[in-house]
């Protein structure tokens, strides 16, 4: 039986792989500007991270974590989200010495064991941005424009975003029991799911899609209008921000987010290309995390975004993806009697800073030259029996086909030559 690649997951095959360094780069380009650095955690954490971190009770913890037991018995876990693990490095290497607020973003894969469908694997890749550090509503805004920006740097459009507050401990907590008084006597219409949240965290129930179900959500009490002054006053300024910069937004007053970590801002970016699951990427602020996990109070907002999602809505739209750039020189030999020869040259070429290949499977000349076309060579060298006499070699221009043979001394300032005025 032939082993095939695991259920929700995909290789990303060498044609493809441009578009991820496309994505990738300007991800990378806009977030170094706006002042966010790097940083790279573990693929796998400690499993308590994650179920205090993003709540014992959520959908991830309870029912999407791929978690194993370490031969010593330690349970661990393939990170679900990259906010836990950051904040976790954040507290471990003491980081706020150096940075009172600091800035980080990052890229890799995730894994979520929930069931693959358009945009969603049970391996994928995520891009963030994490803010740790300040309270002030502008950064809540800023978090937002900058991943607006990415996408435009990527050439989407018609994107919609959708803004929320889901307040504080404390008037969250006042809100949550008028909703729980509201659903108590429709719970028998709620779907099985939602009439476990209903005791343990009915907040989320106010995040299920299902038909059901929604029908009750459209009329619930609308947290806003619970708002404590000061979370009413946040919310304001986030949008106040939003609004100076002329961002357009939707003020959705049953977002919550899936994790449960939220607190005030909750925001989503969403795209019509993908149907009922149509969100390309969401974050919010987090201001009790960082205690949570066993720091001092510390306000936090961040962003996440998943590549996959990016790269669908992106072949959706049309957007014009650059061409892939093919090798500079390709080395063919003459009935492979000049194998010596060719070998170091083509070490001599790559030396000089120039991507090159030849043909190590003694194919003839013309089989050797539909290759160097076949994978988008500029240059061919051509190693000759007549010409190396001479001490030259012929050089081919693959585009337009003309030829005309160079002294090998000479051979590495031409070929720089002709490659910086392709």
């Amino acid at each position: 039986m032939n082993i095939r690649i695991p259920k929700g997951t995909q290789d990303i095959l060498p044609e493809d792989i441009s578009k991820w360094y496309f994505v990738e780069n300007k991800i990378r380009e806009v977030l170094i500007k706006y002042g966010y650095q790097e940083i790279r955690t573990p693929i796998f954490e400690h499993t308590e991270l994650f179920v205090r971190g993003i709540g014992e009770s959520t959908d991830i913890v309870t029912k999407e974590m791929f978690t194993f037991l370490d031969r010593k018995g330690r349970s661990l876990t393939l990170r679900p989200e990259g906010t836990a693990p950051v904040v976790r490095s954040y507290l471990e290497n003491k980081m706020s010495r150096v940075y009172p607020v600091l800035k980080l973003f990052y890229l890799g894969p995730m894994f979520r064991c929930e069931k693959p469908q358009a945009g969603r694997f049970r391996q994928f890749h995520q891009f963030g941005i994490e803010v740790i550090g300040t309270k002030s509503p502008e950064v809540d805004a800023e978090v937002i424009i900058a991943s607006i920006e990415v996408y435009k740097k990527l050439g989407l459009k018609n994107l919609e975003v959708l803004i929320n507050s889901v307040g504080c401990k404390k008037c969250r907590a006042i809100y949550i029991q008028k909703l729980k008084e509201f659903i108590k006597d429709k719970i028998d219409f709620l779907c099985l799911e939602c009439k476990n949240r209903y005791s343990k965290n009915p907040l989320r129930i106010l995040d299920c899609k299902k038909d059901s179900c929604q029908k009750i959500i459209k009329k619930t009490p609308i947290i806003t209008e619970y708002l404590c002054q000061d979370c009413q006053q946040h919310f304001a300024e986030v949008k106040s921000y939003l609004d100076i910069l002329g961002i357009k937004y939707f003020v959705e007053p049953r977002l919550v987010r899936g994790l449960d970590y939220y607190t005030k801002t909750a925001f989503e970016i969403i795209s019509g290309e993908l149907g009922a699951q149509n969100a390309i990427g969401g974050g919010g602020r987090y201001d009790d995390l960082v205690e949570e996990l066993g720091g001092d109070p510390t306000p936090a907002v961040g962003f996440a975004a998943g590549i996959e999602r990016m790269i669908i809505v992106m072949n959706q739209q049309n957007v014009e993806w650059p061409k892939n750039r093919g090798l500079d020189i390709f080395v063919a030999k003459v009935k492979g009697i000049n194998k010596d020869i060719a070998f170091k040259l083509l070490q001599k070429v790559r030396s000089a800073g120039l991507s090159a290949d030849m043909d190590y499977s003694s194919k003839s000349l013309k089989s050797q030259m539909r290759l160097a076309h076949k994978i988008d060579v500029k240059y061919t060298v051509i190693i000759g029996e007549e010409e190396l006499a001479k001490n030259m070699v012929t050089l081919r221009n693959m585009k337009t086909k003309e030829q005309k043979e160079v002294k090998i001394d000479n051979l590495i300032d031409e070929l720089t030559l002709c490659i910086n005025n392709v």
